[in-house]
């Protein structure tokens, strides 16, 4: 990825495309109402928290137990935001649920192995903050609401053989909640990226094993158990919740316990600053502008800008999209915009939180586990492998970004064979189903039952991929891809089969038909945001702290820098440093 591109000066901001930089933050022209509105009348909290995902209702439910009086503004008719639709994975070292599983933790581990992920591009007091903070975190929400947790056990940190990577994982999910305890506001929950189906209660971690439940004896038990959960949970009158539905609504639970109100379809329009302060925020209600006071602070955890096309076109790589994002809809760059037009530094704008995706009409899919499994390669324009299509899916598309200029990999495909159809489920269709109708339409999906065929439809040569499969196929039969070393890392046998031998990453392509599936840079949500220090708190450019403004979340720059330490290195870092920033606030009110 290119270094840090400069973000627009306050003049463009405010101007918007009229300065020249393309860029629409919105329909408002921001930093020009609430500087000189009156305030008078205007309704006063302790705290104002600008968005109801992860971040932002940690953050408020920090601040609630603080005895700190909060609201919480969202945006969307919903709440939970990219969490809610999430895997919910949260990546936190040393947290109690892992050690508590036995999980070999330590302080020095962590710090050595997020040191060696990240590197000295995230300052050390983040770092730190983050490590220091987030079992804490854990600890202060199971308290403080509904959420209890889960182990991931076996889901490997994204890199276990740096210094103080865990090959069995960090990582955590939430365990079953009973949405019944939301009562009314169970409705405005926001719905999950893929639904669990009718009749089941699935984990996170269970996906590995479903993958492979017409193949694996463990997997058929998994899948089962799936179906006795739900059982079990409905002759008690429960609502069963997992993933990211049981992470916002048991966060959301807690606001509720707390008496937090949190008012939805509330977009912010503008930061109140007074003599250099953030003072409160300018929302939009029941489309009436409205300002709210904020005595003691504003924490904007607003999300990113994934659905901003404007600032993807002006922060990043070409091509991209805003239909090639899962991150919610929500997610314009609203809270950034603000934070620019206050003074705020940003970084990490170039970057998200990548991973391949195949655009499917309708919405993208996420391909994790589909390019992991044995049977699967991924080759460019030329018919041609370029990269380890196991590793962590961040740096699959930083690969396709970095070689797109010299041999053309957007879009890139992946291609499976008949007898990789028969094994796997891929997304939520069951072995050997077909792939639907619409899939192939819109071009998603090619088929045919010789590699020249589909050559000729991906659009590359033939001889090219036919060389390409056979020299795999090799490698399938030794078990050593000595091209791209698909399989040396621990991470990469996490979705894999462990019935294919010599190398569960590895099987050849063999049986016809053959498929070949479109992949594009997808993402989670952009990852760049507001520069913040230890405590959460927005910088300026000059380093130096705006008063009164904290960010967390997508729209705060990652503590993951341009990496990625774990499953939940997106959601982990969000609640921590909302966490810290509530904290902050009532230390210094």
């Amino acid at each position: 990825m290119p270094g840090h591109s400069s973000h627009p000066t306050r003049r463009q901001v405010l101007r918007g495309a009229a300065a020249g930089v393309g860029i629409a933050f919105g329909s408002t022209i921001l930093g020009s109402v609430a500087a000189h509105a009156d305030t008078t009348d205007a309704p006063e909290y302790d705290v104002v928290v600008v968005g109801a995902g992860a971040a932002g209702m940690t953050a408020a439910l920090v601040a609630a137990k603080r005895g700190l009086n909060t609201l919480v503004v969202e945006k969307a008719a919903t709440f939970g935001g990219s969490a809610a639709r999430s895997g919910a994975g949260i990546w936190i070292p040393n947290n109690q649920v892992i050690l508590s599983a036995g999980v070999p933790d330590t302080p020095a581990k962590a710090a050595a192995y997020l040191a060696a992920v990240v590197g000295s591009e995230v300052p050390a007091d983040r770092q730190a903050a983050f490590l220091e903070n987030g079992p804490a975190m854990i600890s202060f929400v199971m308290q403080n609401s509904p959420l209890r947790f889960r182990f991931m056990e076996g889901y490997s940190d994204y890199y276990p053989e740096r210094p103080g990577g865990l090959p069995n994982g960090r990582s955590i999910e939430p365990d079953m909640f009973d949405g019944n305890l939301l009562g009314p506001e169970l409705a405005n929950l926001n719905p999950a990226y893929i639904p669990v189906p009718s009749g089941q209660v699935v984990f996170s971690a269970d996906y590995k094993w479903l993958n492979l439940a017409l193949v694996n004896a463990k997997g058929a038990a998994i899948a089962l158990g799936t179906y006795d959960r739900w059982i079990k949970a409905a002759a008690q009158g429960k609502k069963p919740l997992t993933m990211g539905q049981s992470l916002a609504g048991a966060l959301r639970a807690g606001l509720l316990q707390a008496g937090v109100p949190v008012w939805l379809n509330t977009p912010l329009v503008d930061l109140r600053v007074d003599a250099g302060r953030v003072t409160g925020v300018l929302v939009t209600r029941d489309g009436t502008q409205t300002l709210l006071k904020a005595t003691y602070g504003v924490v904007i955890a607003s999300g990113g800008f994934e659905h901003n096309a404007d600032m993807r076109d002006h922060y990043q790589q070409q091509p991209i999209g805003t239909d090639w994002t899962v991150g919610a809809s929500s997610n314009t760059g609203d809270g950034i915009a603000a934070g620019l037009a206050a003074g705020a530094e940003v970084a990490l704008m170039d970057d998200s939180w990548w991973g391949p995706v195949i655009p499917l009409p309708g919405e993208p899919y996420f391909c994790l586990a589909e390019r992991t499994l044995p049977g699967s390669i991924i080759v460019n324009q030329q018919g041609v492998r370029f990269v380890n299509e196991a590793a962590p899916y961040s740096d699959v598309v930083h690969v396709m970004y970095e070689k797109n200029a010299a041999a053309p990999d957007i879009p890139a495909w992946m291609i499976v064979d008949q007898n990789y159809r028969n094994r796997y489920l891929f997304k939520d269709l069951a072995p050997t189903l077909p792939f639907p109708d619409a899939w192939y339409g819109n071009g998603a999906l090619v088929k045919s039952f010789t590699i020249a065929g589909l050559a000729a439809k991906m659009g590359v040569p033939a001889s090219a991929l036919q060389g390409t499969i056979s020299r795999f196929n090799g490698f399938a039969a030794t078990g050593r891809d000595l091209d791209f070393k698909r399989g040396d890392s621990a991470y990469d046998h996490y979705y894999t089969d462990p019935a294919v031998v010599p190398n569960s990453c590895l099987a050849p392509l063999w049986l016809p038909p053959f498929y070949a599936f479109k992949i594009v840079p997808g993402d989670l949500g952009t990852k760049g945001g507001m520069v913040t220090d230890g405590k959460a708190r927005v910088l300026s450019p000059a380093g130096t702290v705006i008063p009164g403004l904290y960010a967390a979340g997508n729209a705060s720059a990652a503590v993951m820098g341009h990496s990625y330490a774990g499953a939940g290195s997106t959601i982990g870092p969000a609640m921590t440093f909302g966490y810290v920033a509530a904290n902050h606030i009532a230390d210094n009110r």
